[in-house]
């Protein structure tokens, strides 16, 4: 019975002396994931490892994003975070092969680590977690794990990027590099050299256009009748179209000089449009009339158009404000 006691005892101490043996270091668990995070970054975690790689004491930093990427999840924000930030593993693994930072990236699956999800009592996703050191010269005064916020959405790298550059002071912080896009210069290159091309091709048609003094003076003209008119109070004000009149139909027209309806600015455009026609006729393709007769019509026709037009505009500015003083015939 003493013998079987004296081996019991020795049995117990080699496997206490065992397990005490296999419990890694903080310094060994840096170099074992860091080596691992060399030929992948960020480390794809289980529940055991997650539990090794977070463990304290520890004298690095761990920074790891639970999420859940299989489809039957619905998880679009997983889906879409996830390449920023792979992104951001590998650029700041591969800026600082030397473990400068004494920073660790991984990355726990829903599948692969229910347990952890559960102790911590998570029921969403994605959730970044950054475990600061909790010994050496970096310790910080809180060894609890700071939570990254999701509520904006997926994040660019280089937004993660900044916050966890503040929570590593006086230590490098490398830079993201982003892959270049070899289709979107591709594209970019195409689409350039095609419209320089179209340019060229079409360059004898469009120049005499551009030297039209015919098409300068309609757009002068148009711009002058649209700004005139109120088009850009209109913007500004974000006025209606037209307004109900208070018995059933519609009005076109705003009472005052300050309130106006998008309806009445095109109609008093149009109205400067004929006065403006009226007024270059008379003053142009009447006078180059050969016959007589025909003159005289031409320039009666015209001028009776532009009494007619600026009567009915007296008209409308004495319907918005009845103040107003001026009128002629027929709309008196």
């Amino acid at each position: 019975m003493r013998l079987l006691s004296v081996l019991s005892l020795a049995l117990g101490g080699l496997s206490l002396a065992s397990a005490v043996r296999s419990k890694k270091t903080s310094e060994e668990r840096f170099q074992l994931y860091h080596g691992k995070a060399l030929s992948s970054s960020p480390i794809k975690l289980g529940d055991s490892s997650y539990r090794e790689l977070t463990a304290t004491p520890r004298d690095y930093a761990v920074a790891v994003l639970l999420t859940a990427m299989e489809s039957r999840y619905g998880c679009q924000m997983c889906r879409e975070f996830q390449p920023e930030w792979e992104l951001l593993a590998r650029s700041w693994t591969s800026g600082d092969r030397k473990g400068e930072s004494r920073v660790v990236f991984g990355t726990l699956d829903f599948g692969d680590g229910r347990e952890v999800f559960m102790s911590l009592g998570l029921q969403t996703a994605p959730v970044l977690f950054f475990f600061p050191p909790t010994t050496g010269p970096h310790a910080a005064a809180s060894p609890d794990a700071v939570r990254y916020d999701f509520t904006g959405g997926a994040q660019a790298a280089e937004v993660v990027h900044h916050w966890l550059s503040r929570h590593l002071p006086d230590r490098p912080h490398p830079p993201i590099k982003r892959p270049i896009n070899w289709m979107r210069w591709i594209s970019t290159f195409v689409m350039l050299s095609g419209a320089l091309t179209a340019s060229y091709v079409a360059w004898p048609y469009v120049l005499p256009i551009i030297q039209s003094r015919t098409v300068w003076a309609a757009v002068t003209l148009i711009s002058i009748l649209l700004f005139t008119s109120g088009h850009m109070f209109n913007h500004i004000r974000n006025v209606p179209y037209v307004a109900g009149d208070g018995r059933g139909g519609i009005s076109y027209f705003a009472g005052g000089f300050q309130n106006q309806y998008g309806l009445e600015t095109q109609i008093v455009a149009a109205l400067y449009g004929i006065l403006t026609l009226s007024s270059i006729s008379l003053a142009v393709k009447v006078p180059r009339i050969g016959d007589p007769r025909y003159q005289g019509i031409a320039f009666v026709a015209w001028f009776g158009v532009m009494v007619l037009v600026y009567s009915l505009l007296l008209s409308i500015f004495r319907g918005k404000n009845p103040g107003y003083t001026f009128s002629l015939p027929p709309f008196m």
